[in-house]
């Protein structure tokens, strides 16, 4: 069995250097990011079975790489590994879906317990979403691929596959318009004024051949959002 892999986002170097030295020497292949950038992009390309997250990062804030891992890949756990200790800071964390809070300075022998137990946890995850049916066809989400049951084929765009695997996610509860510009176009919903969220769904109900008047796919509750109809 190949050793699990644990991405480290740390910019201090001497912490950092400790971690990756204890994850190596538990059995552990570490992976290591000192930046905001490349703290980012190890998340979100690099195939990694847990991420050790610093938040006070050069050029941005590790709560920030935290929202957009858990966009990507939503099933990848992450430690927060952080010298705040603020009540605020570790209720944003863990609702932006941080899976544990270690605070600075902290053992080696406790953070790879920490580590032993989220991965222990988080084997009992499902898996992502990577097809969704619906009322009339299919998507493959891996593809962005559209088959509809009287033989029609579509391509989704990414960000309308990004859509659609958000809804799928929420189970049939109603998203609403704010949420889905914060979660999939990472906007702050107060700072913009766009209907970028209505013609996107607009558009995907006209790939997956729903009819807006009478939706069987993707429904609009009002004063609430919008809910996937997923077929059972």
């Amino acid at each position: 069995m190949s050793a699990r892999r644990i991405l480290v986002i740390e910019d201090d170097a001497a912490i950092r250097r400790g971690i990756v030295d204890a994850l190596r020497f538990d059995g552990y292949e570490p992976l290591e990011a000192a930046t905001f950038r490349d703290g980012l992009e190890a998340a979100i390309r690099s195939s990694c079975d847990l991420v050790l997250l610093d938040l006070v990062l050069p050029g941005g804030d590790g709560l920030d790489i935290l929202a957009q891992a858990r966009d990507a890949h939503p099933t990848l756990p992450v430690i927060v590994l952080t010298a705040r200790g603020a009540e605020h800071d570790r209720v944003r964390g863990l609702k932006l879906g941080a899976d544990d809070y270690v605070i600075k300075p902290f053992s080696a022998r406790e953070l790879l317990a920490r580590v032993e137990a989220v991965l222990r946890r988080s084997a009992e995850r499902p898996a992502d979403i990577e097809s969704v049916a619906f009322a009339g066809g299919e998507v493959d989400l891996r593809c962005r691929a559209v088959r509809l049951d009287g033989g029609g084929r579509a391509e989704l765009s990414e960000k309308e596959a990004e859509l659609l695997r958000y809804l799928a996610r929420a189970d049939g509860r109603p998203v609403s318009r704010d949420e889905l510009l914060e979660r999939v176009w990472r906007l702050r919903p107060q700072a913009v004024h766009t209907r970028t969220v209505d013609m996107h769904v607009a558009r995907l109900r006209e790939k997956l051949g729903d009819c807006a008047e009478e939706p069987r796919v993707i429904v609009t509750l009002r004063g609430k959002g919008y809910r996937l109809l997923r077929k059972a």
